[in-house]
């Protein structure tokens, strides 16, 4: 499959944009990071989260960069120690978003429940369809390659519905910043333009996982030889 001319052809139009995304992502989160902040990162998340009601989220560090998410499971906003401890815009922008995904999961944001409950389905598909459609491809087994596509489906569900789940918790992130006075409104062309560009790293993931689904469903999903 993945030397197959075709697949590359039809997922190109995602990689080209993953890669543009992450070009503005660089860009944007430089110039955000050099930008200060009244809060550091940690101290916007708690506010906001504080401010909502969620004196119960914890706040936690964690390694890597900007390996920054929200744990539903435990009710924990962990932060990279950069985001963490920076009192720069792109910091403040980035833990917002983050809490964003806790409020949401407060107030049972559908799209957020849907996604939550995909999760595990989703993460053995990623592997095991295309593994699946490989070798049922291989020992010409029809109903062993359906099963994979179905499978590999799920991600595409997990992605689709994961995008309204992203753009949601910045659209909170970007309000809360503004009404609790965080970030002042000329500030906010930073904070947009960080929060902007990794949305669009989540539409092009999106892509690719819906490309890569019409390409199996062309290539293996009628073929019995």
């Amino acid at each position: 499959m993945f030397f197959d001319p075709l697949w590359l052809i039809m997922i190109a139009p995602a990689l080209l944009l993953g890669f543009w995304a992450q070009m503005r992502i660089r860009s944007s989160y430089g110039k955000a990071q050099r930008m200060s902040a009244p809060l550091s990162g940690a101290a916007a998340a708690r506010h906001i989260l504080d401010s909502a009601g969620l004196q119960n989220v914890e706040i936690e560090t964690v390694a890597g960069h900007l390996s920054d998410h929200y744990d539903p499971r435990h009710k924990v906003l962990r932060l990279s120690r950069e985001v963490y401890q920076s009192r720069s815009l792109a910091a403040v922008g980035i833990a917002a978003h983050e809490a964003g995904h806790a409020i949401q999961d407060a107030h049972a944001y559908a799209p957020l429940v849907v996604r939550n409950a995909a999760v595990p389905v989703a993460g053995f598909g990623s592997n095991a369809g295309i593994i699946l459609v490989i070798l049922g491809a291989i020992v010409q087994l029809q109903p062993l390659i359906l099963v994979g596509i179905a499978l590999f489906g799920a991600v595409v569900f997990f992605q689709l519905v994961n995008l309204p789940v992203e753009f949601n918790a910045s659209s909170r992130a970007k309000a809360q910043l503004v009404t609790l006075g965080i970030v002042n409104p000329q500030e906010m062309t930073y904070v947009n333009k960080v929060l902007n560009a990794a949305a669009l790293t989540y539409v092009a993931a999106t892509l690719q996982a819906v490309l890569t689904l019409l390409y199996l469903i062309m290539r293996f999903g009628g073929s019995r030889d």
